[in-house]
């Protein structure tokens, strides 16, 4: 049986001391036991300080070191009951309802932490989407006037991929692109999607080249067969539904264009994850991707990242 508490009731008793909180960041850290950073030995000790001790080279460890825990002011009871709220809540939570529920001295405090969680959410090395897959575009902040269906003007342009899963909607993928031209495309794709897998999109000519690719391209033009986008493409349109109202219901549709790609992955993790029966194994899952990537600085926070493909 996996080790993640179940219910609320257990969550605070198992994690009432930050003792408790660190030895879980270390079983989830270093799940097979604990290896130096610096000359890679095994084992070790904790000392007086909580750190590990290395005993071949003496290097000392937090356990916080190199993750988003790194050099936070925030006791890791608060990390945690913010990782259990942000899991446990359907639609998750925004920065203004964390800092009243956990009682935060302010916003930017909340919000900071939301957002190291929201870069948690994603795993660098996760598996790619197979079979049958569902790629188009869509917009957030409407279509501009005269402009054509892919001109971007001051919106922002969202690439999804959605897995077929029957008449249903399996796992997907979701990123932030700059535009529609056939490079950042087929980069989309290569990045959401399995090699050999069927990629079915709509006419637009930039993913012709998806077959050079060594995908299946299955193309179901829009222009002539008396169906919609939506129709033809149902999986991806639906998903791009459920983010807006998502967006605009936790959010109240305040998320700005250059943090909007961390929105994306924490919807992205909520969506893939929709069927788990228990949630206290989002918050595991949450904290073991925490403490595997590096910490990101406010400074680093407030810039968002590089959309370029």
């Amino acid at each position: 049986m996996e080790d993640y508490p179940r219910t609320l009731a257990e969550f605070e008793k198992r994690f009432a001391t930050e003792a408790a909180c660190r030895a879980y960041l270390i079983h989830c850290r270093w799940p097979s036991g604990f290896r130096c950073s610096r000359c890679a030995t095994d084992d070790g000790w904790e000392t007086s300080r909580g750190l590990r001790m290395c005993p071949q080279c003496g290097h000392q460890t937090s356990v916080t070191a190199g993750t988003i825990f790194h050099r936070s002011h925030l006791p890791l009871r608060t990390w945690f009951r913010a990782m259990w709220w942000v899991t446990n809540q359907k639609h998750g939570v925004s920065a203004l309802g964390l800092q009243r529920l956990l009682g935060l001295g302010s916003y930017e405090t909340a919000w900071s932490c939301l957002q190291k969680l929201r870069r948690a959410m994603v795993r660098p090395d996760r598996d790619r989407l197979g079979g049958e897959v569902e790629v188009d575009e869509t917009y957030l902040g409407g279509v501009q006037a005269g402009g054509g269906r892919r001109h971007l003007g001051n919106k922002a342009l969202l690439a999804i991929a959605a897995q077929v899963d029957g008449q249903g909607i399996g796992r997907i993928r979701m990123r932030r692109i700059p535009d529609a031209s056939s490079k950042t495309l087929l980069s989309f794709v290569k990045m959401a999607v399995e090699p050999g897998a069927v990629v079915v999109t709509d006419g637009w000519g930039p993913y012709d080249g998806l077959q050079k690719e060594g995908f299946t391209h299955n193309p179901r033009v829009i222009s002539g067969s008396g169906k919609t986008a939506s129709t033809l493409l149902p999986r991806v349109h639906r998903v791009a539904s459920l983010l807006k109202r998502w967006l605009l219901g936790t959010h109240q549709g305040a998320v700005s264009r250059k943090q909007l790609e961390y929105y994306l992955d924490e919807f992205t993790f909520r969506f893939n994850r929709r069927t788990s029966r228990h949630r206290g194994k989002l918050f595991t899952r949450l904290i073991e991707q925490a403490v595997a990537i590096g910490p990101t600085p406010y400074e680093k926070l407030i810039v968002g990242p590089d959309h370029n493909m």
